[in-house]
């Protein structure tokens, strides 16, 4: 059997298909099989698991992995291997759930509870440079995002050697170009998880030189992937990496060959490289844009120099309409981080006319994608973008709407925020669009939503759409009753002070409008509310209550005398007074002003 199937798929199938799985399998388990028995079922399984995806299937359909797993257990050193070797290729095929075997934190932290550390730190000096590359590689996995691990790996001594220095060793240049690779990626993990600080010469000196240089068009396509993906993770949360990173070996420029040559130039005359390459040639794409977003995520002068890039906003534009859904992502990202560049919006932004393409990518995206580009449409509604207007007639509103109403916090946060931009310093004609295409029944939904960022940033759309007088009286006399109802239930209700002070800025922006007012002065409930607040003991809350005060006692405006009389009764004057001996300068300056409308 074993001889028939080697190499020979057609005979693997035959085989799978005649019903031999099962019966190797009980072979392997029965006590009385010999020793040799034994190791050739495994072989011959593990011959059979390296044919199709279909006959790993049928491999794991019939239960293998217990089995295998057992058979480590026996005494025999080639049967072990035998089935490891089986495993392994299992394992590798992208069929195999992995759930099967170890993944995810707490997997790492069950082998770093056995012992992993230790028993594999002491191969990284073995003899055979496979064996060193494959601790290697366990270490990378095992420090990835994970503190425990990571903060231990620190310390541990391998020949009187602590291992970050070992990993600076396997990563000089010397050294083949994975082992380099793997021993960045175990820095870089170590250094995200916090075990290493960002400026650690082992980083700056060491990691992030080496990681630049697997990026260069001497390399490998999946070097260049791999480098490029591992830096963009290691300068992500750190400004000074990005600008390290930014002017080592002219990066940018050195990036932008990822959309030119899949190949290396020395890699061409082998044709079968090159065919391998044009259909991998989305991931370099993926991970340049990856990494323009990491190394523009904070710097102005970054982005400047990114966008200076030969034809790169039109690269990017192209990356947002590709059929990958990782380029996509990618590309939104790598545009997403170059929209908080105000200067940027304004200009190539423009140019580009960004805008197009990323109201096409926002209808029906995977939601991984639909966070990023609305976040991104959050910036390119800023009122200083000039691509506000086109955007509106392009049917945002309704788009932006339909977000509040999703499942995923995130989307209804940036729905929310997106129209809050939108609604900043907006014309009334806007203003109507938004409240009727969000209706006062969701946006009174999202005043009650259980995450903190939505009801902020719904509390803020309010706020922007109770701006400008005409607008205040007008969205009040049609939506007043449930905005007061609204307004009460907030500041009744168990809400930090930011909630509550964003409230309060509500009311005083009705205070300010001229029919408005009376929407306030006729509420009891409300200046009762509004008198607590006066003398809160916190100052944001005292000095937001107090600019509804301000805007009800004002003096040039009709009927002020009746309200102010009304106001002194309750004893809003007394606390007046008493707030105009305040410490706080700005709120005994609002005091006294308040004051001197009683004395005019």
């Amino acid at each position: 059997m074993k001889n028939a199937v080697i190499g020979n798929n057609k005979q693997k199938a035959n085989l799978i298909v005649l019903g031999a799985v099962p019966r190797l399998l009980y072979l392997l388990q029965q006590e009385t099989s010999s020793t040799e028995l034994k190791t050739e079922c495994a072989v011959v399984l593990g011959s059979l698991a390296m044919g199709t995806e279909n006959n790993v299937k049928s491999l794991l359909d019939c239960h293998i992995i217990p089995a295998l797993l057992q058979g480590l257990l026996s005494p025999d050193l080639k049967f072990i291997e035998a089935c490891l070797r089986c495993l392994r290729t299992i394992f590798t095929s992208p069929v195999t759930p992995e759930e099967l075997l170890y993944t995810g934190p707490d997997h790492q932290t069950i082998l770093f509870n056995h012992g992993a550390v230790q028993n594999i730190a002491h191969l990284l000096t073995s003899v055979s440079y496979k064996v060193r590359m494959q601790a290697l590689k366990c270490f990378s996995v095992l420090a990835f995002e994970n503190p425990q691990v990571s903060m231990t790996l620190v310390n541990v001594l391998v020949d009187g050697e602590l291992l970050p220095q070992i990993f600076v060793k396997m990563l000089q240049r010397d050294k083949p170009i994975e082992m380099q690779l793997t021993s960045a990626k175990c820095l870089t993990y170590m250094c995200r998880a916090g075990a290493i600080r960002t400026d650690d010469n082992c980083i700056v000196l060491k990691t992030l030189p080496c990681l630049v240089r697997m990026c260069s068009k001497e390399r490998l396509l999946e070097e260049r992937v791999e480098g490029a993906e591992t830096l963009a993770y290691l300068i992500e949360p750190d400004v000074e990496l990005q600008r390290i990173a930014s002017i080592t070996d002219h990066l940018i420029a050195m990036l932008a060959d990822y959309f030119k040559y899949p190949s290396s130039v020395s890699a061409i005359t082998d044709i079968k490289r090159l065919d391998h390459d044009l259909k991998h040639a989305h991931e370099l794409r993926q991970a340049a844009f990856k990494l323009y977003a990491s190394l523009g995520a904070n710097d102005e002068d970054i982005r400047k120099k990114i966008i200076e890039t030969e034809n790169m906003m039109d690269r990017i534009v192209t990356g947002l309409s590709e059929s990958s859904v990782k380029v996509r992502l990618a590309a939104v990202r790598c545009l997403h981080s170059l929209s908080r560049s105000v200067q940027q919006l304004r200009t190539s932004f423009q140019d580009h006319a960004v805008w197009k393409p990323l109201m096409k990518v926002l209808q029906n995206a995977p939601d991984e994608i639909l966070v990023v580009a609305s976040s991104m449409l959050c910036n390119l509604l800023l009122e200083f973008s000039p691509s506000k207007e086109p955007i509106l007639e392009s049917g945002a509103v309704e788009l932006l709407c339909g977000l509040t109403q999703s499942e995923n916090p995130a989307l209804r946060v940036n729905g929310i925020w997106a129209l809050m931009n939108m609604a900043f310093q907006a014309e009334q004609k806007i203003k109507a669009d938004i409240l009727r295409s969000l209706s006062t029944e969701q946006l009174f939904r999202l005043l009650s939503d259980s995450d903190l960022n939505v009801l902020m940033k719904t509390l803020g759309l309010l706020r922007n759409l109770l701006s400008t007088r005409p607008h205040i009286d007008k969205i009040m006399s049609t939506h007043g009753k449930q905005i007061m109802q609204a307004v009460t239930l907030i500041l009744e209700g168990e809400h930090n002070i930011e909630v509550k002070e964003q409230t309060l800025c509500i009311l005083a922006n009705i205070a300010d409008g001229t029919t408005a007012k009376e929407l306030i002065m006729t509420n009891d409930d409300i200046l009762q509310k509004i008198k607590y607040y006066m003398g809160h003991s916190h100052v944001k809350l005292q000095l937001a209550a107090m600019f509804c005060i301000s805007n009800l006692i004002w003096n040039e405006e009709e009927g002020s005398q009746e309200r102010q009389d009304k106001l002194r009764d309750m004893g809003i004057v007394d606390i007046l007074h008493k707030l105009s001996q305040s410490p706080d300068s700005n709120l005994c300056d609002k005091a006294k002003t308040a004051l001197q409308q009683y004395l005019a």
